[in-house]
């Protein structure tokens, strides 16, 4: 049976903006469709950065554009797999009954919209956790590594924030393009980041980047927390920085003051140095699931948390700990139906 607006939803809540404490489960309306939207019956969904400065609106630039005093999405997450509900009048590409995964706003909940241009066909054999553990991190990483770095065979690239999400499918892309990667990660975390691919760690907690004989050829920074001017000492002098963190202390503008400003100064120099901001359209969404089944790369899922558990997998995100991604099952019955 379709879901109607009559109808309501378990969802994870937020109605301030926050740390993990300000989740919670309540019951909300079904939402209905517009012509160019498809509704999701959740399976699964994804936990990245970006949710977590969603959920705690900062930096505060970004307030404008999601709700000053409290979100205007109250339905925090992102990242979905699950299986359509209804469509919209002018949607072609999906029928009711088709398993899809993608980006839909307010993904942690039993449904969820989204426009039909941020979906893909769900392939077969891949269970709906790690579809959706794809979608923005893959995106993320898809773009910093070929579109923006433009990684080749034979060269040396480092990845800072190597063992997180974005990092862990950058590793892999870019060893995946034949590059000799370097992978920035905590002592911990060298075997995992190894696995995915990197050829060398480095342990940030003891080592500098700068320390290295040889320069790079692309530096894919996530981590976001290394100055600029130490980046570009260990690159090559006509080689590129993809700068895609986005952290730092400032709650106006977090890193991404440091990232507009070294956008700005690359004009002026031989390096080159880019800002990125993940795509997140079917065309690249489908590019991912090629990379997928050729075996070039795997879904790092770090761990899997019910859907009343969200403020709980939120905290493991905060703690660093994590290796990979953490999905959020939603409901898990429709699950191979």
């Amino acid at each position: 049976m379709l879901a109607t607006k009559t109808e309501l939803m378990t969802a994870v809540v937020q109605e301030t903006y926050g740390g993990a404490e300000v989740l919670r489960v309540a019951e909300r309306s079904v939402p209905a469709p517009k012509a160019d939207q498809v509704l999701i019956e959740v399976e699964a969904a994804g936990l990245d950065r970006g949710t977590w400065h969603l959920m705690h609106g900062i930096p505060y630039i970004i307030r404008p554009a999601f709700g000053f005093r409290r979100p205007r999405q109250p339905i925090p997450g992102r990242d979905v797999a699950g299986r359509v509900a209804s469509v919209g009048s002018s949607v072609t590409e999906f029928e009711v009954g088709d398993r899809v995964l993608g980006i839909a706003p307010g993904s942690f909940a039993e449904y969820a919209l989204t426009k039909v241009d941020k979906l893909v066909s769900l392939p077969s054999g891949m269970t709906p956790v790690e579809a959706a553990a794809l979608g923005i991190s893959g995106l993320t990483a898809l773009g910093a590594v070929i579109d923006k770095g433009g990684v080749e065979a034979g060269q040396q690239v480092l990845i800072t924030g190597a063992a997180g999400g974005v990092g862990s499918y950058a590793v892999q892309i870019a060893a995946a393009q034949g590059a000799h990667v370097t992978g920035v990660c905590s002592e911990g975390k060298g075997e995992y980041v190894t696995a995915l691919g990197a050829d060398h760690i480095l342990d940030y907690t003891r080592e500098s980047i700068t320390t290295t004989d040889s320069p790079y050829d692309v530096i894919v920074d996530i981590a976001g927390m290394t100055p600029v001017k130490e980046l570009r000492q260990s690159l090559t002098p006509t080689g590129t920085i993809v700068l895609v963190g986005g952290e730092g202390s400032n709650r106006w503008t977090s890193g991404f003051g440091r990232t507009v400003r070294a956008a700005a100064k690359s004009p002026f120099i031989k390096q080159n140095l880019v800002m990125m901001l993940a795509s997140e359209s079917a065309l690249d969404l489908e590019r991912l699931v090629q990379l997928l089944g050729a075996g070039k790369i795997h879904v790092p899922i770090d761990s899997v948390y019910p859907l009343d558990q969200t403020a709980e997998a939120m905290r493991r995100l905060e703690s660093g700990a994590a290796h990979g991604k953490i999905g959020i099952e939603v409901n898990g019955e429709i699950r191979g139906s």
